[in-house]
């Protein structure tokens, strides 16, 4: 696969994901960028927002199995790993296995368990293995996570630690759409067919797991000037340093940008990285990764408005 057929494709994946998802193409395209720079998306927005029909649309798209976690407060890691149950019929424990054994694990509303269960997925996510009862268990190559927060309510939630945020790639802030685009998601009156049979409402496979695989090696042999990366680590450091943050962001959190930056130039038939690359992606990466100082938080401030703060003042390449 060369760039060409790479963009083509690409723009082909968009236009399938379209006829269920309208009105969110900036959320497509990070969600895209996530999958192909193995990363993992968490996705925050009100209910009603096609944020499980984007999973499902995605999975359906790249023929990847797709399975749904809903999160509550009385789920136990149990039920999203697994467990060894014993059969008196063969003497011997059989794993049966949770819902984390797929290829798109739609984690909702995630922050509805306690802490002992959002850390089930910490090993998953980090390493796509996951261990039970002593024996490691691959999930394959392909295994990505797209958890949703609803921002609304808040009673009976329990925030993300910072050690599982820092495993997403993406923070991903989902919006109502546009009124034009809400009369044009009413007109096609096609709502209970996309939720029962995607298939049958028109999406199509279009990325085998050999392109997917293709794809991402395509990816890794995008170039990365060392004043792109220079520049992505200025950036990481100035949260460090920035008064307005208490903790800055890790260096997992500069690799996960340099690779998402490669995702996107290659999106764009590009071999090599720019600075637009790095800025265009630097809140989604980076706004779940940092903590906002008390002052801050007092005076109004985002971590979007600090994030513009630090892009603004770090002096980008020529």
């Amino acid at each position: 696969m060369d760039l060409d057929e790479f963009r083509n494709l690409i723009a082909a994946v968009r236009g399938e994901i379209g006829k269920a998802v309208q009105g969110q193409e900036a959320l497509v395209d990070l969600v895209l960028i996530s999958i192909f720079a193995r990363g993992h998306c968490l996705v925050e927005g009100p209910p009603g927002t096609a944020k499980t029909l984007l999973a499902r649309s995605v999975s359906a798209v790249m023929d990847l199995e797709y399975r749904r976690i809903q999160f509550t407060p009385d789920l136990m890691p149990g039920d999203v790993l697994g467990v060894n149950l014993f059969n008196f019929q063969t003497s011997q424990f059989h794993l049966t296995k949770g819902p984390v054994f797929t290829d798109i694990l739609l984690a909702d509303e995630i922050n509805r368990a306690p802490p002992k269960t959002q850390s089930a997925l910490l090993q998953a996510m980090n390493e796509r293995t996951v261990t039970i009862d002593g024996t490691d268990y691959s999930l394959g190559p392909n295994f990505f996570v797209l958890a949703t927060q609803n921002p609304i309510e808040q009673q009976g939630t329990y925030p993300l630690p910072e050690a599982q945020l820092d495993r997403f790639l993406f923070k991903l802030v989902v919006d109502f759409p546009d009124r034009d685009i809400e009369i044009a998601i009413l007109s096609k009156h096609a709502a209970q067919a996309l939720q029962s049979d995607l298939r049958n409402a028109g999406i199509q496979q279009l990325v085998s797991a050999e392109a997917l695989a293709a794809g991402r090696a395509l990816v890794d042999e995008i170039r990365l000037d060392n004043t792109i990366l220079t520049y992505i680590v200025d950036l990481i450091r100035a949260t460090r340093s920035d008064p307005d943050i208490l903790h800055g962001a890790s260096t997992r959190a500069a690799d996960a940008l340099a690779s998402a930056v490669r995702v996107r130039a290659a999106f764009e038939g590009r071999d090599y990285g720019l600075p637009d690359d790095v800025q265009a992606l630097l809140a989604p990466a980076l706004r779940h990764r940092i903590v906002l100082s008390p002052s801050a938080e007092i005076d109004g401030r985002t971590a979007e408005d600090v994030l513009s703060n630090i892009k603004n003042r770090v002096d980008a390449p020529r």
